[in-house]
């Protein structure tokens, strides 16, 4: 991606936050100017990759296949000592036609949450033992109520609505047609983007950033270490 469009589309996300009276954490507001500032009192940013994060998965194509992202808390299972925090908060933002591709977790489990806009479309599979997408009834719970639908059925879920997903189980988001954007929220055990992922086609998760412009704020993974 170029990091022209990295910035189009984090001020886009942050004005889409404010027309739902969604408050970000004060370090999303960090400038690149900012960050050479942080001492280690704000490693727990650093090592749990707390903020902005942009991602095309590798294809190029981000306004087909691609997300923004804003983890708020995290824990992290390579180290619990220093926190440990047994679990994470995101928010993402899905916009029209755009696809949160086919995946399964191996270790977290998660509550997807749709926190304003318009309404998502959730597709469930089951893994095979080979992870393929099993041809077989998926649990679903969704705001206390547990049920089951056929393979590769898509759930709705309007504003204020979830579903609860336990790992190993694929899912794919998008929006319905007609609705409009979305704010949606995550709700998990400890998140770790480099290693939990498994993605149904292969895929990247962090891009390439090709340098057209400087960054409005830096992303997740390219935070400076402390200087003292």
């Amino acid at each position: 991606m170029k990091r022209s469009e990295v910035n189009a589309q984090i001020k886009k996300a942050i004005e889409f936050a404010k027309e739902l009276n969604f408050k970000l954490p004060p370090f999303t507001d960090w400038t690149p100017e900012d960050w050479q500032t942080k001492n280690h009192e704000y490693d727990e940013i650093r090592d749990n990759m707390l903020g902005w994060d942009v991602t095309d998965y590798g294809m190029g194509k981000f306004d087909e296949l691609g997300l923004v992202l804003v983890t708020i808390r995290n824990g992290n299972q390579k180290m619990p000592e220093k926190y440990p925090k047994p679990y994470a908060e995101k928010i993402f933002i899905l916009q029209p036609g755009q696809v949160s591709p086919m995946h399964f977790h191996w270790y977290k489990s998660e509550d997807i949450i749709n926190r304003g806009g318009g309404n998502i479309l959730v597709q469930l599979y089951n893994k095979t033992e080979d992870n393929k997408l099993a041809d077989t009834d998926v649990l679903v719970k969704t705001d206390g109520r547990h049920y089951y639908v056929p393979a590769g059925t898509k759930i709705r879920l309007t504003p204020g609505e979830s579903v609860s997903f336990e790992k190993y189980v694929y899912h794919e988001m998008t929006i319905e047609e007609g609705t409009g954007a979305v704010m949606c929220g995550e709700v998990s055990m400890c998140n770790d983007d480099n290693t939990d992922n498994y993605f149904f086609q292969p895929l990247g998760r962090f891009p390439e950033i090709e340098e057209d412009e400087p960054a409005f704020r830096l992303l997740c993974n390219e935070y400076p270490e402390a200087k003292d």
